[in-house]
């Protein structure tokens, strides 16, 4: 079975995220550690940090994921951006050390017109960059494959693993694969064939040991469309009987399965719900 857990708010403070997804049946659950919006963070204080840590350890959580944020592009061709991005990556990787995290989830970047493979390597620059400015963390960096919406790289396998083979820290980088991206970039998930073949050329191009976490969403555009729309599972393109395949498959029972899918806390406690009575034993 997969570890089912989902996004949960850091509202009031990181320490009140474990409550929270116990509160949602989560087995693992993805947090922001900062503003996702903003570039400036403020620092986790010590006493914020201690108890999240006494709260992880009271509810017996392992695999926590942090996601990165949404402005950080460590492929830019902007200089100023790019400083930026690198920096404030690096202190995502400092916060999420701080905090035990395992996993920090980021999406790959995009190359604003400058071309696929000037982004595939600058972010696997910005990754060694970063991955050295904070020698004392172990942290696993999983690029979140995308959507190729617009300028965004990291929509094909080929491109995750053209970053990190450029990358002079492989053992470092993995991949949280996202059902709706993966689905909206032409990866046909929704047929019992296109999932066969989609996880195939996977371990083919990637292999199976890069693959650390995925986020399990529908999506509300169609196969191909290339633009990223989550939808609840089984409402969207996708359908449902994709999921319940993906959390009975073998392959992936020790994974986290983290939804992102829209709606509130009430919404995710039933997906939870619905994907954990449909796990055979």
């Amino acid at each position: 079975m997969g570890i089912i857990g989902c996004h949960v708010s850091i509202s009031g403070g990181v320490e009140n995220a474990p409550k929270r997804a116990v509160d949602l049946n989560c087995d693992t659950f993805q947090i922001f550690t900062a503003n996702q919006m903003q570039w400036k963070a403020a620092p986790i204080t010590k006493d914020s940090r201690d108890s999240y840590l006494s709260e992880i350890t009271k509810y017996n959580y392992h695999n926590v994921i942090s996601h990165d944020s949404y402005l950080v592009n460590l492929g830019s061709p902007d200089p100023k951006k790019l400083a930026m991005s690198r920096q404030t990556f690096i202190e995502e990787i400092q916060r999420s050390t701080s905090l035990n995290i395992p996993y920090i989830v980021f999406h790959p970047g995009s190359h604003m017109g400058k071309g696929e493979d000037f982004a595939l390597r600058t972010i696997a620059e910005s990754l060694d960059l970063c991955i050295e400015a904070v020698p004392n963390s172990t942290i696993t960096l999983l690029l979140e494959n995308t959507a190729g919406q617009g300028t965004n790289v990291g929509y094909t396998f080929e491109h995750l693993k053209t970053i990190i083979e450029k990358s002079s820290h492989p053992d470092r980088l993995g991949v949280c694969f996202d059902t709706c991206h993966a689905f909206s970039s032409g990866y046909d998930l929704a047929t019992e064939s296109g999932y066969t073949d989609t996880f195939e050329q996977f371990d083919d191009i990637i292999g199976f040991a890069h693959l650390k976490v995925f986020h399990i969403n529908d999506s509300k555009k169609t196969l191909g469309s290339r633009v990223d729309r989550h939808h609840q599972l089984g409402e969207g393109f996708i359908g449902m009987e994709t999921f319940f395949r993906l959390i009975n498959d073998n392959r992936f029972m020790k994974l986290p399965m983290i939804l992102e899918t829209p709606g509130d806390d009430a919404h995710y406690a039933r997906e939870i719900k619905l994907l954990k009575d449909v796990i055979m034993s």
